[in-house]
């Protein structure tokens, strides 16, 4: 059974989902923790809102495709800016399983860059 549509579907699904839980997250509890972040950073603050068009913009773009590879694209840049400022002396790390201690934010990352390369697939709003 070679059904690539179908394939990409399910990792458009899946990076979506997955992806726009987080950005509800921030939606209801608000982004003071990120603004925090880029200001000890020297980064001006409104940056932070940038956080709702990777959490929450893209993946909707991502899940619906429409202009998917640019919801792709933004979610790897979300996800870049995120280890950078965050997670960057974690980059080498292991978890306390024995994983990637970055394997959710390598996940996003490295599908939203595959999605980017494969496109949406046929069920999508445009192609």
């Amino acid at each position: 059974m070679h059904q690539p549509d179908v394939g990409k579907l399910i990792l458009r699904l899946t990076l979506g989902v997955l992806m726009l839980l987080h950005g509800i997250h921030k939606l209801t509890t608000g982004i003071a923790g990120i603004k925090g972040m880029l200001a000890s950073a020297g980064l001006p603050e409104l940056l932070a809102y940038g956080v709702f068009v990777g959490e929450v913009i893209a993946p909707l773009m991502v899940i619906a495709g429409f202009y998917m590879r640019a919801g792709a694209a933004l979610i790897v840049a979300n996800m870049l800016v995120a280890i950078v400022l965050v997670h960057m002396s974690e980059l080498f790390a292991l978890g306390g399983m024995g994983g990637w201690a970055l394997e959710l934010q390598g996940f996003f990352l490295f599908t939203a860059l595959a999605l980017l390369f494969l496109g949406p697939g046929k069920y999508a709003l445009r192609r």
